[in-house]
């Protein structure tokens, strides 16, 4: 990987091989794409707009996002982010947000924030375990439409809200791949939205929610292939999970990791008290 170039975009051509990274990757009916000039302004404002570029200076991954002022402060709103799929699991991703990270600190902003879907394992772990990322918030139906993606289509826009602690420790030990895989701490954990033994999803009302010091949540290893399978187990992950969600959080626990069981191919998010 030390082929791979990571900096700002630079002039019209650029911008547009962003935009066109955007289609590729959302479809080419996305309706929220940031065009080039949108990019080029939200660059001269404090905003990053940068690539990834391999050995042939083909851009194969960007992180786009915005500066602006929150109640006197200044906040920096990371939208979106990309890797080409050839590209994907090689670190590209991870290393566009560390990229974004150190251009936003050089404005003395001490946290970034941005959205995911919660039922992206992929998602998950870049933002919680690579990253060092906390959960702040779930909310329910966030954006109003599917925004024209296929990736997006079918299970409404629930998503997670993220904030990104740029000088805590957890964040500073995420960046120099030191966060402790811990996983082993909460293997006896109860998966509460799915029998344990197989995995069958349990629906929204059969779920106890227990009132215990940490609990598991299960998601499947890859929605859109959930989707490509069958649309309505999708909105029934998506209907069961978001009822764990909002109760623990509302009840003031704290989604603490996620993590992947290769053997038996299933993901979890742990919750804690």
């Amino acid at each position: 990987m030390s082929d791979i170039t990571i900096r700002q975009l630079n002039g019209h051509d650029e911008f547009s091989q962003c935009l066109q990274l955007q289609y590729d990757t959302w479809g080419e009916n996305f309706t929220e794409v940031a065009s080039p000039m949108i990019q080029m302004v939200v660059q001269k404002l404090g905003g990053v707009v940068a690539g990834a570029f391999n050995a042939s200076g083909e851009m194969i991954g960007f992180v786009f996002g915005m500066t602006g002022i929150q109640d006197g402060t200044p906040v920096h709103w990371s939208d979106m982010l990309a890797v080409r799929p050839k590209w994907r699991g090689k670190g590209i991703g991870r290393k566009l947000k560390l990229f974004q990270r150190d251009e936003i600190r050089k404005l003395g902003i001490e946290v970034i924030n941005w959205t995911y879907d919660p039922l992206e394992a992929r998602n998950a772990h870049l933002n919680l375990n690579l990253l060092g990322a906390r959960i702040a918030d779930y909310i329910e139906n966030m954006y109003a439409t599917d925004e024209g993606s296929p990736l997006h289509a079918g299970l409404g826009m629930d998503r997670f809200l993220v904030a990104w602690y740029l000088n805590e420790e957890r964040v500073e030990r995420a960046g120099r791949g030191e966060l402790p895989d811990i996983k082993n701490e909460y293997i006896e954990a109860p998966v509460i939205n799915t029998k344990s033994d197989n995995g069958t999803l349990l629906d929204p009302g059969d779920i106890a929610c227990p009132d215990v010091p940490v609990v598991r949540v299960e998601i499947p290893a890859s929605i859109q292939q959930v989707k490509q399978r069958a649309m309505q187990d999708g909105q029934r992950w998506r209907e069961n999970t978001r009822r764990v969600f909002l109760h623990y959080l509302a009840e003031g626990y704290q989604i603490v990791t996620f993590y992947r069981d290769h053997t038996m191919k299933r993901c979890y998010y742990v919750i804690t008290r």
